[in-house]
Protein backbone atom coordinates (compact mmCIF):
# COMPACT_ATOMS: atom_id res chain seq x y z
CA UNK A 1 0.00 0.00 0.00
CA UNK A 2 1.33 3.29 -1.22
CA UNK A 3 1.76 5.77 2.04
CA UNK A 4 0.78 9.37 2.16
CA UNK A 5 4.36 11.78 2.29
CA UNK A 6 4.05 15.53 3.47
CA UNK A 7 6.98 17.83 2.43
CA UNK A 8 6.31 20.60 3.79
CA UNK A 9 8.74 24.30 4.25
CA UNK A 10 8.58 25.04 7.69
CA UNK A 11 10.40 27.72 9.33
CA UNK A 12 12.87 27.92 12.63
CA UNK A 13 10.21 28.64 14.89
CA UNK A 14 7.25 26.12 13.15
CA UNK A 15 5.30 28.17 10.80
CA UNK A 16 4.71 27.01 7.29
CA UNK A 17 3.64 30.43 5.92
CA UNK A 18 3.35 34.15 6.76
CA UNK A 19 -0.18 35.24 8.38
CA UNK A 20 -1.30 36.26 4.69
CA UNK A 21 0.20 32.20 3.28
CA UNK A 22 3.12 33.72 1.65
CA UNK A 23 6.04 31.25 1.30
CA UNK A 24 8.70 33.09 -0.54
CA UNK A 25 10.97 33.33 2.59
CA UNK A 26 12.04 29.89 1.77
CA UNK A 27 13.29 30.14 -1.36
CA UNK A 28 16.58 32.01 -0.96
CA UNK A 29 17.79 28.76 1.01
CA UNK A 30 17.42 26.89 -2.15
CA UNK A 31 21.27 26.42 -3.65
CA UNK A 32 21.98 23.73 -5.96
CA UNK A 33 22.58 20.72 -3.29
CA UNK A 34 18.58 21.54 -2.08
CA UNK A 35 17.29 22.36 -5.50
CA UNK A 36 18.68 18.94 -6.53
CA UNK A 37 17.34 16.93 -2.91
CA UNK A 38 14.02 18.88 -3.64
CA UNK A 39 13.48 17.32 -7.56
CA UNK A 40 14.90 13.82 -6.52
CA UNK A 41 12.28 13.63 -3.59
CA UNK A 42 9.61 14.94 -6.68
CA UNK A 43 10.33 12.22 -8.68
CA UNK A 44 10.02 9.89 -6.00
CA UNK A 45 6.22 10.22 -6.14
CA UNK A 46 3.76 8.26 -7.83
CA UNK A 47 1.41 11.08 -7.46
CA UNK A 48 1.24 14.57 -6.24
CA UNK A 49 -1.82 15.98 -4.38
CA UNK A 50 -2.09 19.24 -3.10
CA UNK A 51 -5.52 21.52 -1.58
CA UNK A 52 -7.13 23.78 -3.76
CA UNK A 53 -5.51 27.38 -3.08
CA UNK A 54 -2.06 25.28 -4.17
CA UNK A 55 -3.75 23.75 -6.88
CA UNK A 56 -5.12 26.78 -8.28
CA UNK A 57 -1.47 28.76 -8.08
CA UNK A 58 0.60 25.60 -9.44
CA UNK A 59 -1.72 25.02 -12.44
CA UNK A 60 -0.98 28.90 -13.00
CA UNK A 61 2.82 28.38 -12.34
CA UNK A 62 4.08 25.22 -13.48
CA UNK A 63 3.03 24.50 -17.43
CA UNK A 64 5.42 26.42 -19.21
CA UNK A 65 8.42 26.88 -16.78
CA UNK A 66 11.95 25.42 -17.09
CA UNK A 67 13.47 25.34 -13.96
CA UNK A 68 14.43 21.67 -12.46
CA UNK A 69 11.88 21.00 -10.87
CA UNK A 70 9.22 21.38 -13.62
CA UNK A 71 9.43 18.21 -15.13
CA UNK A 72 8.18 16.22 -12.18
CA UNK A 73 5.70 18.30 -11.45
CA UNK A 74 4.31 18.32 -14.88
CA UNK A 75 5.05 14.73 -15.70
CA UNK A 76 4.09 12.82 -12.57
CA UNK A 77 0.09 12.61 -12.04
CA UNK A 78 -1.12 15.12 -10.02
CA UNK A 79 -5.07 15.16 -8.07
CA UNK A 80 -6.26 18.63 -6.83
CA UNK A 81 -8.54 17.82 -3.67
CA UNK A 82 -11.67 21.68 -4.21
CA UNK A 83 -15.10 21.15 -3.97
CA UNK A 84 -14.62 24.88 -5.54
CA UNK A 85 -12.15 24.40 -8.71
CA UNK A 86 -13.10 24.30 -12.01
CA UNK A 87 -12.02 21.97 -14.84
CA UNK A 88 -8.45 23.20 -15.85
CA UNK A 89 -5.94 22.43 -18.23
CA UNK A 90 -2.47 20.61 -16.76
CA UNK A 91 -1.04 17.43 -17.91
CA UNK A 92 -2.08 14.05 -15.90
CA UNK A 93 -4.18 16.50 -13.69
CA UNK A 94 -7.96 15.43 -12.08
CA UNK A 95 -9.51 17.23 -9.17
CA UNK A 96 -10.86 15.10 -6.08
CA UNK A 97 -14.66 16.39 -5.32
CA UNK A 98 -15.42 13.97 -2.52
CA UNK A 99 -14.61 12.90 0.77
CA UNK A 100 -11.09 13.66 2.08
CA UNK A 101 -10.38 10.31 3.89
CA UNK A 102 -11.98 8.38 1.11
CA UNK A 103 -10.28 9.65 -1.69
CA UNK A 104 -6.70 9.33 0.29
CA UNK A 105 -7.84 5.34 0.86
CA UNK A 106 -8.88 4.74 -3.38
CA UNK A 107 -5.00 6.92 -3.42
CA UNK A 108 -3.16 4.29 -0.99
CA UNK A 109 -4.66 1.47 -2.60
CA UNK A 110 -3.71 1.86 -6.02
CA UNK A 111 -0.26 0.49 -7.13
CA UNK A 112 2.47 2.68 -7.88
CA UNK A 113 5.28 4.70 -5.89
CA UNK A 114 4.29 6.93 -2.77
CA UNK A 115 1.69 9.94 -2.68
CA UNK A 116 3.55 13.34 -2.16
CA UNK A 117 1.34 15.65 -0.41
CA UNK A 118 2.29 19.86 -0.83
CA UNK A 119 -0.30 21.79 0.82
CA UNK A 120 -1.59 24.29 1.55
CA UNK A 121 -2.02 25.12 5.11
CA UNK A 122 -5.65 24.04 5.13
CA UNK A 123 -4.85 20.87 2.95
CA UNK A 124 -1.87 19.88 4.92
CA UNK A 125 -3.62 20.71 8.52
CA UNK A 126 -6.41 18.49 7.45
CA UNK A 127 -4.75 15.33 6.56
CA UNK A 128 -2.68 15.69 9.61
CA UNK A 129 -5.53 16.05 11.83
CA UNK A 130 -7.49 12.69 10.47
CA UNK A 131 -4.26 11.09 10.51
CA UNK A 132 -3.80 10.13 6.61
CA UNK A 133 0.39 11.27 6.78
CA UNK A 134 2.62 8.45 7.16
CA UNK A 135 5.75 10.23 6.69
CA UNK A 136 6.69 14.32 7.42
CA UNK A 137 9.26 15.74 5.50
CA UNK A 138 9.69 19.04 7.26
CA UNK A 139 12.34 21.20 5.27
CA UNK A 140 13.05 23.70 8.29
CA UNK A 141 14.73 27.01 6.84
CA UNK A 142 17.19 29.09 9.00
CA UNK A 143 14.71 31.92 8.97
CA UNK A 144 11.79 33.30 12.07
CA UNK A 145 8.70 34.49 10.99
CA UNK A 146 7.19 35.52 14.38
CA UNK A 147 4.30 34.56 13.34
CA UNK A 148 2.24 32.88 10.42
CA UNK A 149 0.65 29.67 9.52
CA UNK A 150 1.39 26.79 11.99
CA UNK A 151 1.41 23.01 10.56
CA UNK A 152 -0.35 21.94 13.52
CA UNK A 153 -2.96 24.77 14.58
CA UNK A 154 -5.14 22.89 16.80
CA UNK A 155 -4.26 19.06 18.35
CA UNK A 156 -6.95 17.52 21.01
CA UNK A 157 -4.24 15.52 21.83
CA UNK A 158 -0.34 15.20 21.33
CA UNK A 159 1.01 13.96 18.02
CA UNK A 160 4.07 11.84 18.77
CA UNK A 161 6.40 11.41 16.05
CA UNK A 162 9.55 9.06 15.75
CA UNK A 163 12.24 10.61 13.77
CA UNK A 164 13.62 8.86 10.93
CA UNK A 165 16.54 10.30 9.68
CA UNK A 166 17.95 14.42 8.91
CA UNK A 167 20.00 15.68 5.84
CA UNK A 168 21.65 19.29 6.37
CA UNK A 169 22.83 21.45 3.69
CA UNK A 170 25.24 24.05 3.53
CA UNK A 171 22.59 27.25 3.39
CA UNK A 172 21.28 26.04 7.09
CA UNK A 173 18.69 24.33 6.03
CA UNK A 174 18.17 20.80 7.71
CA UNK A 175 14.82 18.54 6.11
CA UNK A 176 13.70 16.12 9.34
CA UNK A 177 11.87 12.94 8.71
CA UNK A 178 9.17 12.04 11.19
CA UNK A 179 6.95 9.17 11.26
CA UNK A 180 4.26 9.08 13.43
CA UNK A 181 3.99 7.21 16.58
CA UNK A 182 1.01 4.94 17.41
CA UNK A 183 0.44 5.61 21.41
CA UNK A 184 -1.37 2.79 23.61
CA UNK A 185 -3.38 4.97 26.04
CA UNK A 186 -1.96 3.56 29.79
CA UNK A 187 -5.78 3.17 30.50
CA UNK A 188 -5.80 0.24 27.82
Amino acid sequence: MREVVLQMQVSLDGFIGTPAGDVDWAFRDFDDELTAWTVDSLWQAGVHIMGGITGRDMVEYWPSPTEPFAPPMNEIPKVIFSKTMDDVDWNDMRIARGDLVEEISRLKGQPGKDILAHGGARFAQSLSRLGLIDEYRLVVHPVALGSGLHLFPEVAEPLYLELEGTTSFGTGVVVHVYRPVVRVSAAA
